[in-house]
């Protein structure tokens, strides 16, 4: 069935430079799905010419194409309650990690992300990309082809990229590094290789055998790049530069980045630049980082430990806020909804206008791979849409709960407002 959504409020990053304006607004939208797919978006022109689609009057409601949550961890989703204490920061829930994970199964494991994964596709999620734990380096963990049965069973439904994240001491030996890549490889489309960068495992010569093994066989690469608030980290600024001296073709996500905000302005700032140079994309993932980063027993922290969001978008550097830890040690809170992410990102960071120039962030899978950048919301492209009917721009994301997910142009969850089908009040005709 066609369908006619009259009077949608799409941000400003989606409309085109010579979108016409209602004073200092972008006008409403009509976007007109058939067949599963967007057909046609124009500007809102009144009562326009008859036409055969099922009218919803949407009244302004924001509209976004189906959400992207780029950097998760449903190998470790929904372990917080069986863990008792956890000692504060970053190391302390990697060893409360490290002692859980002796006890997975693959039906635990399926079970926990199955429940997780149910969740993000009610919140209007179609993309999403998880990191799996890989600190073995004689075994392929447990999860690794439990998220790739997940991402078979899942098709259609919700795209599921897999990362492996393996601390960066690993591939110091360059046979390890370049077998991993295989099997990281021959798991499948939307394997990507991954590790974890940070001061207490940082190597040059391991991060050159990563790249130089992604490269090898094709793959993208996926960092948890510099997630502390020392000034001395490197892995940002060294990925940048390998980057340029190999050619790397593929795309470099960097995850974290939090010690960009503890160095000096110049030198973070230089950095960027580089990046600006390299494909590389940042991720933003607000609310692990503000609850692990300058993180001590009764302090409250004083840095927040957010990547520099603003200046790398000023750069032209793609950016996107990922939900990253949900209910486990190193969080836990969250409920895989992006939303979430761009409230906490918006309040820490000083976002303006999170609905007109943010919300991208929640929306960019073109900022997850190589080749030119499309649109998420274009005639041809799936009609997944979420509506948020009790939202507007200016408040955004508040009350963005209550909504209406569309998958294919209809609607997947979320109760439909009995106004946006209501008849039309006829005009009164004078006599």
């Amino acid at each position: 069935m066609a369908r006619l959504l009259r009077r949608a409020r799409l941000p400003r990053w989606l409309l085109p430079a010579d979108w016409p304006r209602d004073g200092a607004e972008p006008r409403l939208a009509d976007i007109r799905l058939a067949q599963g797919r967007v057909e046609r978006i124009a500007p809102h022109r009144g009562q326009d010419a008859p036409d055969d689609a099922e009218p919803w009057d949407l009244g302004g409601a924001p509209v976004l194409p189906g959400l992207v949550d780029a950097h998760l961890h449903l190998d470790k989703t929904f372990t917080r309650a069986r863990l008792g204490e956890v000692r504060p920061g970053l190391l302390g829930a990697i060893d409360a990690m490290m002692a859980d994970k002796a006890g997975w199964t693959p039906g635990d494991v399926r079970a926990r992300a199955t429940r997780a994964l149910g969740w993000a596709h009610e919140a209007g999620s179609v993309h999403l990309r998880t990191h799996c734990d890989w600190w073995d380096p004689a075994r392929v963990p447990v999860a690794w082809p439990v998220l790739r049965e997940l991402a078979e069973q899942w098709r259609g439904r919700l795209l599921l990229e897999r990362v492996n994240l393996s601390p960066l001491t690993l591939y110091q030996d360059r046979d390890w590094a370049f077998a991993t890549a295989r099997a990281v490889a021959a798991g499948g489309p939307g394997a990507c290789l991954g590790g974890f960068v940070h001061s207490t495992t940082w190597h040059p010569g391991a991060l050159r055998h990563l790249l130089e093994a992604a490269q090898a066989h094709g793959l993208d690469v996926d960092l948890h790049c510099d997630e502390e608030l020392n000034p001395g980290a490197q892995g940002l600024a060294a990925t940048a530069a390998l980057l340029a001296e190999l050619g790397f073709a593929g795309r470099v996500v960097c995850g974290h980045a939090c010690a960009l905000a503890a160095k000096p302005r110049d030198e973070a700032l230089r950095i960027l630049d580089a990046v600006a140079r390299a494909p590389i994309t940042l991720i933003g993932l607000p609310a692990t980082n503000l609850l692990l980063q300058d993180a001590a027993v009764g302090r409250t922290p004083r840095q927040r430990g957010l990547t520099l969001l603003k200046e790398a978008r000023q750069r032209g550097i793609p950016v996107l806020l990922a939900s990253d830890n949900v209910q486990d040690p190193f969080c836990p809170t969250g409920s895989y909804d992006p939303l979430e992410a761009l409230a906490l990102g918006a309040a820490a960071g000083q976002l303006e206008d999170a609905f007109d120039q943010w919300s991208d962030t929640l929306c960019r899978a073109d900022a997850l791979r190589a080749g030119p950048a499309a649109l998420p919301l274009r005639s041809g492209a799936p009609a997944d849409l979420v509506v948020f009917p009790c939202a507007d721009a200016w408040g955004f994301p508040s009350r963005t709960q209550p909504r209406v997910v569309l998958r294919g142009g209809e609607p997947l969850a979320g109760a439909v407002p009995a106004a946006w089908t209501a008849s039309p009040v006829p005009a009164e005709v004078s006599a």
